[in-house]
């Protein structure tokens, strides 16, 4: 299944945080775990429209990998995959 997301809105593929605390420590895979903040853009839509009927592109770009607000996206599941919809004003930075 493909999904094209629409307006300003985000396809964003989450990445797991460390499964090894700084200190050395491997967490078991039963421990409560925060929801991710990165991830890597799957696809975004064309932009957002604005009253004038012209479309603003998104500066982010297939590929990228952002850092996002915690709650702000959606989750959503295509089969096995997990995935988070987000929009636009959801993205806090592009991590080079």
């Amino acid at each position: 299944m493909k999904i094209k997301p629409l307006s300003d809105h985000i396809l964003i593929e989450p990445i797991s945080q460390e499964e090894k605390t700084k200190s050395g420590i491997f967490l078991p895979g039963t421990a409560e775990k925060e929801r991710p903040e990165q991830g890597k853009v799957i696809a975004v839509g064309p932009g957002r429209r604005l009253s004038s009927g012209k479309r603003v592109p998104l500066e982010v770009k297939k590929g990228d990998k952002v850092l996002f607000t915690k709650y702000g996206p959606s989750e959503i599941k295509v089969g096995d995959k997990e995935y988070l919809i987000a929009k636009e004003e959801d993205i806090l930075a592009i991590l080079e």
